[in-house]
């Protein structure tokens, strides 16, 4: 021991210099060095190990046997060569007993025989090895239990495990995934997605992709997922295995492609929007740039749609549109694009035209579509429309605003008389620029009192008192003088201005006539359009303006044209019956344009009728003519209600139409409608033949009677 002693002091840095802890041992057991190591695993100083007892550093049961065991080794040192392992337990100076692995050696010196005990401390080891165990036990049940669906592929991208979320994915077992490639259950189409992906890993490309593919179900099911791919490599750089999670986003991209549906179609007829069509549109025009040939943007408006809302209500209306846009679909063309442009607009966008005259081919297949009745939920609507057509090719600029040409040109078709199309030129620009302008002047001659109301009278059979009088409009231009009622009602009538209009109309004429306080004061009536009659506020407005103007409602009749009336009779019916109630006259104007109707017109409780044109100045039979009077004359007495003759010119007319027993008439022959100063005057000093007090550009032309609310 001295020896070694003596020599601790050349070699101990050696043993220092060791990682493992380093214990010598002479033959009696005494520990005769120690390194900075194995002070560190038995926690004591070097000077409280050397000199001592190994048995401190072991357990007390277990003294005798190490003792032994060293011995042992010891004696038979010389005849082994390699060191022995030994698993022991180390007794550290804090009492702590820690596993250690020991490995065994004989050294000589100088004759003497150690043992050399290198002591490596297991319990870190083993608890890194338990924390493993647990990772891989909690990894395993986290792979086995995840919802989501997992795989693990090898380096030719076969799967080698797979949980139960992805078995449940696509509906097979275990047995029928391992072993094979996705490509087997993977979407046709796909398989190239899925192979790409794993080029690029075991490229070393990219270690993470992600991706999006479609799976075959075993039910036939197309399930969309998104894949998040991660490769684990060797030290050479060869592709191991790829852990796989997928995440199902079937539902997800449908609800994402129904709200892309929803963004660009329109909700109530499915058809592309405002913003599907004006993209394609963009691109439309840009391919007629490119490759030539000719497009074209057709607006086609419903003709006189709102009547059907305020006639029927909107759930009709909507059904109706719905109606309108599978049958405008049934005649498109696939190249074409339908759309719902807002209300009851539709935009309809060609392409891929070789001629213009193709064009016009849609334009009239579009209208020939709606030619036959819509049934409603029971109900029967004829409903037509206008078509406005804007072409262009790869000369038009690409700033030219096609949807407004298309604008223009149904504008255009609506005034031709409706149901029918036409093509936009430069010049209904310039018409319409005009008609801008003209109702800018017509709303400002309305404010400043250039529109005044006239009155022609009605008289009776006699001819010698004024019974009532048609209150009828013009226009006092200041440079042109009158104008025609036909020129600037027709201007009003597309536009909302003829509302304003129409309020004037009923509050002039109840105030003026109010004013005629004579005991036999007359009735005054009032036009009414179409938009005015089915207004939901029409007793409103009726009841207003007799409270304003102090006129017993017993002396308005309102004039609405047979059309109009038998557009809707059931709610024509509701609408006279509530303005009866209020004690207002309802007339029908044009009576007998429709034969058909006759009968049951009269039994709308009308107060007045007043009998088309066409049998006061007969192009036919006058003998039959007057027979057809003499029935309607004999209808109206059945019912209570009074017939009026209008537009009386001469004196045999007059005659004849007393004669049918037509009690009341109105025309030239008697007056022309004139101001209400002369009117008031008339009341008492009728003169029939008199000159008319005003003077229109030509006599051939002058203002007659109208059935708008403004005539």
């Amino acid at each position: 021991m001295n020896h070694f002693v003596d020599a601790k002091t050349s070699w101990q840095y050696i043993l220092d210099a060791m990682p493992d802890g380093v214990l010598v041992v002479d033959e009696s057991g005494s520990v005769c060095a120690v390194n900075d190591a194995l002070c560190a695993i038995a926690g004591y100083r070097a000077d409280e190990l050397v000199g001592a007892s190994m048995n401190v550093l072991v357990p007390a049961e277990k003294q005798s046997k190490h003792a032994d065991l060293v011995a042992e080794f010891l004696r038979r040192g010389a005849a082994r060569r390699n060191a022995e392992h030994l698993d022991i337990t180390l007794v550290r100076r804090d009492g702590q007993h820690l596993s250690v692995d020991v490995a065994l050696s004989t050294i000589e010196w100088e004759g003497e025989r150690f043992a050399l005990a290198a002591v490596r401390d297991l319990s870190r080891m083993r608890q890194l090895m338990a924390e493993r165990d647990d990772s891989a036990l909690k990894f395993q049940l986290a792979f086995e239990t995840a919802m989501s669906p997992m795989t693990f592929t090898d380096s030719e991208d076969r799967i080698v495990a797979a949980n139960p979320a992805f078995c449940e994915l696509l509906g097979r077992s275990i047995e029928e995934l391992v072993g094979r490639d996705s490509r087997h259950f993977t979407y046709p189409a796909d398989v190239g997605v899925t192979e790409g992906s794993h080029q690029l890993v075991r490229d070393h490309e990219v270690s993470r992709d992600r991706y999006v593919k479609r799976y075959l179900h075993r039910d036939g099911r197309v399930i969309v997922v998104e894949v998040s791919r991660s490769a684990t490599y060797d030290n050479d750089g060869n592709l191991l295995y790829s852990v796989i999670s997928e995440r199902d986003v079937t539902e997800e991209r449908l609800l994402t492609a129904q709200l892309a549906h929803q963004a660009l179609h329109d909700p109530l007829t499915g058809l592309a929007n405002r913003t599907l069509i004006e993209d394609r549109l963009g691109q439309a025009r840009a391919k007629v740039a490119r490759q030539g040939g000719y497009g074209a943007v057709l607006m086609l408006d419903l003709d006189d749609f709102k009547v059907v809302n305020d006639t029927h209500g909107h759930v009709i209306g909507d059904q109706l549109l719905i109606g309108v846009a599978h049958r405008l679909s049934e005649v498109a063309r696939t190249a074409d694009t339908l759309s719902r442009f807002g209300g009851d607009e539709f935009l309809y966008l060609v392409e891929g035209v070789h001629q213009a005259e193709q064009i016009e081919h849609v334009a009239e297949r579009l209208l020939d579509s709606l030619r036959e009745p819509f049934v409603v939920l029971g109900i029967e609507i004829e409903q037509r429309a206008s078509v406005g057509v804007a072409l262009w090719d790869a000369t038009t600029p690409a700033d030219a605003p096609l949807i407004e040409q298309a604008d223009l040109a149904l504008y255009e078709a609506k005034r031709l008389g409706r149901g029918r199309f036409a093509v936009f030129s430069p010049i209904l620009h310039q018409h319409s620029m005009g008609r801008f302008e003209q109702l800018q002047v017509l709303r400002q001659a309305l404010s400043s009192g250039q529109i005044l109301m006239h009155y022609q009278p009605i008289v009776n059979a006699t001819g010698s008192r004024v019974v009532g009088f048609e209150a009828l409009m013009r226009w006092s231009h200041p440079t042109r003088g009158w104008v025609e009622p036909t020129e600037f009602l027709a201007l009003a009538e597309t536009s909302d201005l003829i509302g304003e209009l129409g309020a004037f109309a009923l509050a002039e004429a109840t105030r003026t006539a109010a004013s005629w306080t004579d005991a036999d004061a007359p009735y005054v009536t009032v036009n009414l359009s179409a938009r005015q009659f089915y207004d939901d506020d029409l007793v409103g407005m009726v009841n207003s303006a007799l409270g304003a103007s102090g006129l017993l409602a017993s002396r308005l009749v309102l004039e609405v044209a047979e059309r109009v009336a038998l557009h809707d009779p059931n709610r024509s019916a509701a609408i006279i019956a509530a303005l009866a109630e209020l004690g207002v006259g309802v007339a029908i104007d044009q009576f007998g344009s429709g034969l058909s109707s006759l009968a049951y017109l009269m039994n709308l409780h009308l107060q007045f009728v007043k009998i088309d044109q066409s049998f006061v100045r007969p192009t036919h039979s006058i003998g039959y003519n007057e027979a057809l009077v003499g029935f309607i004359v004999a209808l109206g007495e059945q019912h209570g209600v009074s017939v009026v003759a209008e537009g009386v010119e001469t004196l045999d007319q007059f005659d004849r139409l007393r004669s049918a027993g037509c009690t009341l008439s109105q025309g030239f022959y008697f007056s022309r409608a004139v101001s209400a100063d002369d009117a008031a005057s008339m009341l008492h000093e009728p003169q029939w033949l008199a000159q008319p007090s005003i003077s229109y550009p030509e006599a051939s032309t002058a203002p007659q009677a109208s059935t708008t609310p403004a005539s």
